[in-house]
């Protein structure tokens, strides 16, 4: 199996797992990702889908875009996963719901023709104005 991580949402309704190395992790900069988790960004990890499970509860689901869907707890709020159709096969899951989210720096910032201009975090990672799939 690998490397184990676990995380969740505030409340605790919602655990989920996942095996495999903390690797491909991005900030991303997008408006939409601002508007529904209310930060500056949100750092995701981008995993193969058959590598990730719900452990307690089933998520909420929002279609926040013709091509995603975002899973968050429907009782605390907390944003813990997206699916899009831009890469079937995989989910997105926030870095900040993981129980050790310390371990998990991001490699690249995506999205930044859509960055606040007053934002500055880590440029010395790459950025990618729009996501490279």
């Amino acid at each position: 199996m690998g490397e184990l991580h676990t995380g969740g949402c505030h409340c605790g309704r919602l655990r989920y797992q996942f095996s495999g190395p903390l690797r491909n992790i991005a900030h991303c900069h997008c408006s939409t990702c601002r508007r529904v988790s209310g930060g500056l960004v949100t750092t995701w990890i981008t995993l193969p889908a058959p590598a990730f499970q719900w452990t307690q509860g089933t998520p909420a689901r929002y279609g926040s875009s013709p091509s995603c869907t975002r899973l968050f707890c429907g009782n605390c709020g907390a944003q813990l996963a997206l699916e899009t159709q831009l890469s079937p096969g995989s989910i997105d899951v926030t870095i900040a719901t993981l129980d050790h989210p310390e371990q998990a720096p991001a490699d690249r910032h995506i999205w930044t023709d859509s960055r606040l201009p007053w934002l500055h975090l880590d440029e010395q990672l790459p950025q990618e104005p729009q996501e490279q799939l």
